[in-house]
């Protein structure tokens, strides 16, 4: 069997599971959740778990099993404890601030970016250099934080743009004189 999908998924108190046949439902404190799974996997409530199984052994249905576990893993965290990106604007004269919902980047161009956020995504400012991507869907806010570093990627020589906290980036040697 696949590792990752022979786990059950834990159900904690507080957060209520409904499976009707390829879709799963997923309540929680935080809000509600819904993927459909492939057809061809089972899932199924006993007790306290969630455990998901698949029809063959086959390479495709293994790979299935697994990633379908493991979303319905996230669905469940996402809903009793969120997740959480935060990025980092380095550069001088590089800032964001909030404009209502909207996120407003000054990031070198001649002109701002205007960033709306979508539903079910909540975006706060630490600093003017600090931003934080929140919400419940692991996908989703991966997503975004990963479109508002696109605006301005770090670029590899003095390291200027918009990062992942905690990221490396690596520098390289700019033009020697003769």
């Amino acid at each position: 069997m696949s590792r990752v999908g022979k786990n059950p998924i834990p159900i904690p108190s507080g957060v209520k599971v409904k499976i009707d046949q390829n879709e799963v439902f997923v309540s929680g404190p935080k809000g509600e959740l819904k993927r459909e799974i492939h057809p061809s996997l089972k899932a199924e409530i006993s007790e306290d778990k969630i455990i998901v199984s698949r029809h063959s052994d086959s390479k495709f249905h293994k790979s299935l099993h697994g990633l379908a576990r493991a979303l319905i893993a996230n669905m469940v965290e996402g809903v009793t404890q969120g997740y959480r990106k935060a990025l980092e604007i380095q550069g001088i004269g590089y800032k964001a601030e909030l404009m209502g919902k909207k996120l407003n980047l000054s990031l070198g161009f001649s002109h701002p970016i205007l960033f709306s956020p979508p539903e079910g995504i909540k975006i706060d400012l630490g600093s003017p250099t600090k931003i934080m991507v929140s919400g419940i869907d692991k996908e989703l806010v991966g997503l975004v934080a990963a479109k508002i570093r696109s605006f301005r990627p770090p670029e590899p020589y003095k390291g200027k743009g918009i990062r992942y906290e905690g990221e490396f980036v690596r520098k390289k040697a700019g033009k020697t004189a003769t």
